[in-house]
């Protein structure tokens, strides 16, 4: 019987990655069990020696473990492209612009955001708009692992900001959309063969598989595209 792959990943992409893993195994693919966590405890987990065989994240957070030799040197493979979108828990506010998202923002009583990338990004915008400091009081960072939009459906932020692949199956939520063009926050994830694995061959071969256009509709079934599609 085939070693079962041990991998890790981050939230974002527990349910594409279990829609793939389905379809690897269905074309008699080796069984693989993912593990799906906060992105920066799963980036830790890898660090700290932890067995997996492979790990799936943000781009820059694989070239991190990479640079740091905790993944295989050239094993980065980019699977996939999660865009950034807006939950509400009221009317929907109109984002169809970056100066209509900018007002939307500072309207908001409160405002989600993840400890992801896109979280990130989001900081970063604040700054670049000047309202970082006026709109701080009123920013809600959910804890790693526990979605963003969670925390609209309860009520406790008025305006939420997360990959859409986390916010599509998440109820009592409306998806206002995803960001303007001019602002667009999106993340590439990738998967990467973890140094320690003794099955370096057969993730390699999971991971071309799951950049292949046999895993497109997969997905884009779970609010992601194709690298390049």
């Amino acid at each position: 019987m085939s070693a079962v792959l041990r991998g890790i990943s981050s939230i974002a992409t527990r349910q594409v990655l279990a829609d793939l893993v389905q379809a690897w195994q269905a074309q008699g693919g080796e069984p693989v069990d993912i593990e799906s966590v906060g992105g920066v405890d799963a980036a830790q987990r890898v660090r700290n020696g932890e067995a997996f065989d492979v790990v799936f994240l943000a781009s820059n957070a694989i070239q991190n473990l990479s640079n740091a030799g905790h993944v295989l040197a050239g094993s980065q493979v980019d699977l996939m492209l999660s865009s950034t979108a807006v939950p509400a828990s009221a009317k929907a506010p109109d984002i169809s612009t970056e100066e209509a998202l900018r007002q939307a923002v500072m309207n908001a009583s409160a405002i989600g955001y993840s400890t992801g990338p896109s979280g990130l990004a989001l900081l970063q915008l604040l700054e670049r708009w000047g309202i970082a400091a006026q709109v701080q009081s009123r920013m809600v960072q959910a804890r790693p692992g526990v979605p963003v939009g969670s925390l609209v459906a309860r009520g406790a932020v008025a305006l939420g900001f997360q990959q859409l692949s986390e916010l599509i199956h998440v109820p009592g939520i409306q998806i206002v959309g995803t960001l303007p063009q001019a602002v667009a926050i999106d993340t590439v994830f990738s998967g990467a063969v973890v140094a320690t694995t003794q099955h370096a061959e057969t993730v390699q071969r999971l991971l071309a598989f799951m950049a292949s256009p046999a895993a497109t509709e997969a997905k884009q079934r779970q609010g992601m595209a194709a690298v390049g599609g």
